[in-house]
């Protein structure tokens, strides 16, 4: 009987590219119909379904211990077995060189292990929220810029994706101390005009420096403009600069300045962000300040764009307070343009109110479908994102620390689809989201995203054959649109490539 069934399962999956086609379906929907309940062959497909971007990572999370490993043993840092923490040399008493991982195979593991939540098993005192963001402060010292830049942008050229805003901290030390020189009086703009006499917009060129040298050696390590050119080279960079929500107020403006002004003066900086846990007692107790400052900072200086980790909470992590306004005072006080996370959303007063003008004023959400497993336990049903679906709330799926959580974004996609049933039309504006909203420069492709209707330049357009001349000088003029119709292109490529990809 057991044979029976096994030869039963292995013939289902044998016919599973032999179902009779669906009267209307293009391709690729067809061929979606067919895997959706084979999990292997989802996972194949959506790899090769071209994507659009991944709008919420963070650079030193994406890259894999492995990875770390590899440039912290080379760097010749020291680890402490016992915490699995890296530090400079010289090796102090009890430590142990880095590179003694690679060839020694239970420290290697253990190292792993301690970096990411590869094997965690929550126990008594210690969930997966601590060793989420405890992983950070054991490998940080590995994490070299360029390096996780090169991994983390190849393996997205390798899944057909094509754009990245990579959050990361340009001139964080230095904007930091210039902050913490000034007293802080409570006053976000009369404390930006302290800032801006201390000379803090003379930090924005070695910021530049430093974006431009990252960005550089990691198209270097990619071979780009070579033959052996990676996947990656293909990917449109940007970067958003991070601020810690766990520094004092000064040190908080000082470093939303300072990230603002680098977004004004470099169009590869795209936008700014709060990062570390929401759940933090500095974050809990300050952050209706921050969200003053953010806002402050996006009035005072045009054009900033504010993406902010709001509603990333769950009912025990923090008292019910906490989640009643933090994603409602991101986007009324903080200008947040994207949400990341939003979990709680239904815990927000008002909530129903709050995702109707969400859905009006386009606020995009970045849902991180695993991140928000691990770190909070909400995951299938308990999760809101059938619920943004259905509210209009523009939705992106996002990655967020694929090294830590041990995951990739197509990874993402296909836990989207197991999870919470989304059809091949939703999947395709969930990819057309991830441009629509990233911050790009210039016009958009989409008169009216949700309807997939263009603007009159180019509909009707075939995105396989040159557009016709209006619509060219639109993509000539913006890189936005110019994205957006190379995915338009790839996606109608894949609709006649799909029906092919079968053993």
């Amino acid at each position: 009987m057991r044979l029976q069934r096994m030869l039963g399962a292995a013939l289902l999956l044998a016919l599973a590219g032999c179902v009779a086609p669906v009267p209307g379906m293009g391709g690729a929907a067809q061929r979606f119909a067919e895997v959706r309940t084979s999990p292997p062959l989802l996972r194949g497909f959506l790899n090769r379904m071209p994507k659009g971007g991944d709008l919420h990572t963070h650079l030193s999370g994406a890259a894999y211990a492995e990875g770390l490993l590899q440039a912290g043993a080379a760097a010749g840092l020291c680890l402490d077995p016992a915490t699995t923490t890296v530090s400079p040399a010289p090796c102090a008493t009890g430590q142990r060189p880095l590179r003694d991982a690679l060839g020694d195979g239970a420290l290697n593991r253990a190292v792993v292990d301690g970096w990411s939540m590869r094997g965690f098993v929550p126990t008594a005192g210690r969930s997966g929220h601590d060793q989420f963001f405890d992983a950070f402060a054991r490998f940080g010292a590995a994490v070299q810029a360029a390096t996780a830049a090169a991994e983390v942008v190849d393996r997205a050229g390798r899944q057909r994706i094509r754009y990245l805003e990579l959050m990361v901290t340009f001139q964080g030390g230095a904007a930091r101390r210039l902050g913490a020189s000034i007293p802080w009086q409570g006053d976000p703009a009369a404390f930006r005009g302290q800032l801006m006499q201390a000379g803090i917009a003379g930090l924005v060129p070695a910021a530049r420096a430093e974006a431009r040298a990252v960005e550089a050696a990691m198209r270097q390590r990619l071979h780009c403009g070579t033959p052996a050119a990676s996947p990656g080279c293909a990917v449109d960079v940007r970067w958003k600069a991070q601020i810690s929500r766990t520094s004092p107020p000064g040190q908080v403006a000082a470093q939303a300045l300072l990230a603002a002004l680098l977004q004004q003066a470099d169009s590869r900086v795209v936008g700014i962000n709060l990062v570390a846990p929401e759940d933090h007692p500095v974050a809990l107790a300050d952050y209706s300040l921050q969200m003053r400052i953010m806002g402050d900072v996006h009035d005072a200086i045009p054009g900033t764009n504010i993406a902010l980790h709001a509603g990333e909470l769950a009912l025990g992590l923090v008292p019910p307070e906490a989640m009643r306004f933090h994603i409602a005072e991101a986007v009324h006080q903080g200008r947040a343009r994207r949400i990341g996370h939003g979990v709680d959303i239904m815990f927000e007063d008002d909530a129903f109110a709050l995702l109707r003008e969400m859905a009006v004023r386009r606020i995009a959400v970045e849902v991180n479908l695993s991140s928000n497993d691990v770190i909070l336990g909400v995951k299938g049903a308990q999760h809101p994102l059938p619920v943004y679906l259905a509210a209009g709330v523009p939705v992106v799926l996002s990655t967020d620390d694929e090294g830590v959580s041990r995951i990739d974004r197509t990874h993402e996609l296909q836990r989207a689809v197991e999870e919470h049933g989304l059809d091949w039309p939703t999947l395709l504006l969930l990819e057309r989201n991830t441009l629509e909203y990233a911050f790009l420069p210039g016009a958009s492709l989409w008169a009216e995203p949700r309807e997939a209707r263009r603007v009159p330049a180019c509909a009707g357009a075939d995105p396989l054959r040159a557009p016709p001349e209006a619509c060219a000088a639109l993509l000539a003029a913006s890189p936005k649109a110019a994205l957006q119709w190379s995915l338009e292109r790839d996606l109608a490529a894949f609709d006649t490539e799909a029906p092919g990809l079968r053993y």
